[in-house]
């Protein structure tokens, strides 16, 4: 029996891994995503786990080699989009990506920013980054966006005086400092495991 949801998590991957390892636990395994739709086919409880891993700043070409890699090493992969974008030609900036990624487009990875990843249970935790200058590195590579977009608003907003750009700012802070306190915390782990 298959099982439709229709959720949307945003930047919110964390949220997103935790509510697909709750489906898994539940005897159901991620067959089709789409904008919304998390399809799911019933197997035995527990029998799958999943990680959601962030590529919207990676090229086309890196996103597909990345994606190629996961399948090649044993793992199911679903692309899966961080917005909710139902127009077509659309174009985005990031000036925070990789050189081959600061345009997205519908060809390239636009609408494609996020890799779930499916592997069978073995009983150990799952995770893609295992070394502490990988998950280092993983996370200030979820930080550039909103560092970007808040310092753009906050540049603005004193360029130009006015408060409402400051305040537009502020929703990026959140997602920033959390994601600074982790980058502070692995770095204090990784010091400490070294001496």
């Amino acid at each position: 029996m298959r099982k439709k949801r229709y959720c949307f998590f945003g930047g919110l991957l964390t949220l997103q891994e935790k509510w697909l390892n709750k489906m898994g636990s539940r005897g159901y395994r991620l067959v089709r995503t789409g904008k919304l739709l998390y399809e799911f086919e019933e197997c035995e409880a527990g029998q799958f786990q999943y990680c959601v891993e962030f590529i919207g700043e990676k090229s086309k070409d890196s996103a597909g080699k990345y994606h190629d890699f996961l399948e090649d090493v044993g793992y199911r992969v679903f692309y899966k989009n961080i917005n909710l974008n139902y127009s077509l030609g659309k174009l985005r900036f990031r000036p925070w990506a990789e050189k081959g990624g600061k345009i997205a487009t519908n060809s390239t990875t636009f609408n494609r920013e996020l890799l779930i990843v499916e592997k069978e249970n073995d009983g150990k935790p799952f995770q893609l980054h295992t070394t502490f200058e990988d998950r280092i590195r993983y996370c200030r590579t979820l930080r550039k966006p909103y560092l970007s977009i808040f310092l753009l608003f906050a540049v603005i907003g004193i360029l130009m005086r006015a408060w409402i750009w400051g305040l537009l700012a502020l929703p990026f802070l959140v997602p920033l400092l959390l994601y600074q306190a982790e980058l502070m915390r692995l770095g204090r782990k990784a010091r400490s495991e070294e001496g």
